[in-house]
């Protein structure tokens, strides 16, 4: 018979319509199986995916056919991020409408998912931007609006001029935009933010409740909210009943402050300035350093620069006159946008004093030695004994920050409070492409919600875009001129649509119901399915997407919609492939195309590269030639399985008792259910993909080692037993190549569909060796090895080592001084 030929074009193809047909991925709602719900993050539909991308979307498939051998009633669904930035530029750029742009590149992600093999439950596939879904997005503002967690405001926004629209804090990278790098700038603009911060408490506590998360990733979120314990301290603006309060962490240094810096967008700035000769000069200030962006001032490196505002508050504690200057280091993102100026124990106040010859003055001592004023080159931050200080003169400093806030509450001048780095989120934008906030304006009603009845507010399709950059929402009359839906007078809609993180923040809700018309999602579903067990994705995505998911999920809870608190019980977050020393990218020119590879190579070679490339949560760096070794072992597993094709029908498999074995049949077997037990362990506990497909790789090896011949009856075990090592090969790797396992499940003579099997389990009795080889040293120098029981203990092996022959004619005349063992490896004997 000829031998058959690799053909993994055809084999691929035949394989992916023979699980799209009989529904692998398909849920069975009746199932009493375990469930589990398998999430990667749906993608941006931004054209084609490179190999880079493809990293994720296969450890899903690998983690979802795992748990379909396991037994789970799997849930694997797939949608798109479809609104967004990327699809209006392009629309500005050539021309494509926006929703073209979308569903022609959804159509070209699509082929590419489905050429890699990956399987998805396509019945529940969801897209952001078409209205069945964003009428649920509108409906979610609507419930936040309702409940006063939907807000608008004038207030200091980042700005994007390239994107031309605002950002929110998280969007901002080093000053810059996430998306296009542009510098950010501040403008004062009416936004529309969700209240947030008003459950940063919460969902600080319930990052205890994400076991299954990255510490990493828990780290981020909590250092993102930010929660800073202090008193917030009234000082009073001189000859007036105006407070001004500072949030501090550090009231003993209270007696120190001989300034105090103002944020230059804090509310009171213009009240401040108002009528000051220096007015001009201040604004010209002022603006200088909102341009700046609020990561590059309050940068290490950045110079400390500020302005005099000519007014003075009073320091409650002491009554001093308090020169009240406005710095570009001071942010309304912190505390109260106020700071107390303490030179002589913050370095950048002390800094700033140096700059513009502000006082020092020190209110805390080391314990040793003597600070002064004159002679100080940096502030003196650690702990030690108050001076200068009141009544607090001589405690140790620790005791006090404890002491004086209680002081300012007793007299009315402060009270300890808690704040928070987390602000609201901003989710206006000024583009066309996103979901329309469903509110109206009218000169008699004023706001105006619109009702759930009327939902989705439709965005337009016939509108003109420009290169200017502005929403083309602002010039189509028939979306802006509408009815109140109070009055039924004129009224005109809000043109900012939504932050595209809204869209996906509930997405994960909706596959359990993508086309129910009169409800999000059902609850009974959504209660039964979630939380997701397992979500898959970016580690970039650890603040913005998930912070704002964990708020949706929350809210919803709290307005008892779903019975869960947490979206997501595990989380985990790949590493990148990188190529040429960078992360694959377009802009970098150092992509790598699925397509090409998939054409030359096969679907299964590229799976198995990108998963042995290295562990899956870290960075890899691609390399061409290890494609072709992954290649090179599909051949090899083709060849051993298609070599004995004709008699696994006449042979069929029995059991195998590992006693009636040759030795090195019993040496094969004990090897392949070591290696169940290695690459179950690698998959389950610790996602080593790469080393559990070494292992299969070795076990390979290990088969090429044995000789089998073709047996004359059933009852020689040794080809069983060889049999029985390729079986267990192509289940465990079905998973990471599901393709050509298939197949070759095939050849060996089974019915289709090798994922109807049960994960391979191992014989306990078979994965421990009987006897081990153990090296014999004299003086550290290899003498001899010896073959023992596997169990024998030290005494045993040190009496069987100094009984053998030629260690004992190598011993001959010498005195041992001592006997080293290293269990299981070797005797290294110490003589005179």
């Amino acid at each position: 018979m000829a031998k058959r030929e690799y053909n993994f074009t055809d084999i691929e193809r035949k394989w992916q319509g023979f699980w799209e047909g009989c529904g692998l991925f398909r849920v069975d709602e009746t199932s009493r199986k375990e469930k589990f719900y398998c999430l990667v993050m749906f993608p941006y539909p931004s054209g084609t995916l490179h190999v880079g991308h493809g990293r994720n979307y296969i450890i899903g498939d690998v983690v979802s056919r795992y748990k379909i051998m396991k037994g789970y009633n799997v849930l694997s669904p797939i949608g798109w991020d479809a609104f967004g930035l990327p699809a209006e530029n392009a629309a500005i750029k050539s021309g494509v409408h926006p929703a073209l742009w979308t569903r022609d590149n959804i159509k070209a992600m699509k082929r590419q998912l489905q050429r890699w093999g990956v399987g998805y439950d396509w019945d529940r596939e969801v897209t952001s931007c078409n209205p069945d879904y964003y009428k649920w997005t509108q409906w979610i503002f609507l419930k936040l609006y309702e409940n006063n967690l939907a807000y608008k405001k004038k207030a200091a926004v980042n700005w994007c001029p390239s994107c031309a629209t605002v950002l929110a804090n998280e969007q901002v990278v080093d000053g810059c935009c996430e998306r296009c790098d542009t510098p950010v700038r501040q403008r004062d603009l009416e936004q529309w933010f969700f209240r947030i911060s008003q459950y940063a408490q919460i969902l600080l506590d319930d990052i205890s409740l994400l076991e299954g998360w990255p510490e990493r990733v828990k780290t981020m979120q909590a250092n993102w909210i930010g929660r800073s314990e202090g008193i917030r301290i009234n000082f009073t603006l001189e000859n007036s009943d105006t407070i001004v309060p500072c949030f501090t962490t550090r009231p003993d240094t209270l007696y120190g402050v001989t300034f105090i810096s103002l944020a230059p967008e804090h509310p009171f700035v213009n009240e401040l300035i108002s009528g000051s000769p220096q007015e001009m000069a201040i604004k010209d200030f002022i603006e200088r350093a909102r341009s700046q962006g609020m990561v590059e001032r309050t940068a290490e490196g950045t110079e400390k620069e500020g302005v005099f505002t000519g007014k003075y508050v009073i320091n409650p504690i002491d009554k001093s006159k308090v020169p009240v200057w406005i710095a570009n280091y001071v942010l309304m993102e912190y505390g109260t946008g106020a700071v107390m100026g303490v030179p002589a124990h913050d370095q950048r106040d002390f800094l700033f004093a140096r700059k513009y010859h502000l006082p020092v003055k020190i209110v805390i001592q080391p314990k040793e030695g003597e600070l002064r004023a004159d002679t100080m080159n940096a502030a003196y931050i650690d702990n030690g004994v108050q001076v200068n200080s009141g009544v607090f003169n001589g405690m140790p400093n620790t005791e006090t920050i404890r002491k004086i806030p209680e002081y300012l509450e007793s007299k009315g001048f402060g009270a300890k409070t808690v704040t928070y780095r987390l602000r609201d989120w901003l989710i206006s934008r000024q583009r066309y492409w996103g979901a329309p906030i469903p509110i109206v304006y009218c000169e008699k009603c004023g706001t105006v919600p619109v009702p759930e009845s009327q939902l989705p507010v439709v965005l337009p399709e016939k509108v003109e875009f420009k290169p200017h950059g502005m929403s083309p929402l602002a010039e189509v009359d028939s979306f802006i001129n509408t009815q109140c839906p109070r009055c039924s007078g004129a009224a005109r809609r809000e043109i900012d649509t939504m932050d595209t993180f809204v869209d996906s923040s509930w997405y994960f809700l909706r596959y359990l119901s993508p086309k129910e018309a009169d409800r999000p999602f059902i609850p009974e579903k959504v209660n039964t399915w979630l939380p997701v067990d397992q979500y898959i994705g970016g580690v970039e995505h650890a603040i913005l997407h998930l912070l704002y998911s964990r708020f949706i999920t929350k809210v919803l809870y709290d307005l008892e919609y779903i019975t869960f608190k947490e979206p997501f019980q595990h989380l985990f977050t790949q590493g990148m492939i990188i190529k040429d020393g960078a992360k694959m990218s377009k802009s970098k020119g150092n992509v790598v195309s699925p397509d090409i590879l998939i054409d030359k190579y096969g679907a299964d070679t590229q799976r198995l590269y990108i998963l042995f490339i290295g562990p899956p949560q870290k960075d890899a760096e691609w390399n061409d030639r290890g494609v072709l070794g992954a290649y090179r072992f599909l051949g090899r597993l083709w060849q051993k399985i298609t070599d004995y094709e004709e008699v696994y029908a006449k042979i069929p498999g029995t059991d195998i008792s590992i006693q009636k074995l040759s030795n090195q049949a019993k040496t094969l077997y004990r090897q392949t259910n070591q290696t169940i037990k290695k690459v179950t362990e690698d998959v389950e506990t610790s996602w080593h993909f790469n080393t559990a497909i070494a292992s299969v790789m070795e076990l390979l090896n290990n088969v090429d080692l044995f000789h089998v011949t073709i047996p004359q009856n059933t009852e020689e075990l040794d080809f069983h037993v060889f049999r029985h090592a390729m079986e267990t090969i192509l289940l465990l790797m079905a998973p990471f190549i599901p393709h050509i396992c298939e197949e070759l499940w095939e050849v060996m003579g089974h019915k289709p569909g090798i994922f109807r099997q049960p994960w391979p389990t191992y014989d306990k009795n078979a994965i421990h060796e009987e006897m081990i080889e153990i090296v014999i040293q004299i003086n550290s120098k290899v003498r001899s090895r010896l073959s023992v029981p596997v169990d024998m203990n030290n005494d045993e092996l040190r009496r069987c080592v100094l009984d053998d022959e030629r260690i004992i004619a190598l011993l001959d005349g010498k005195k041992i001084i001592n006997t080293v063992i290293v269990p299981k490896k070797l005797v290294n004997i110490v003589v005179k």
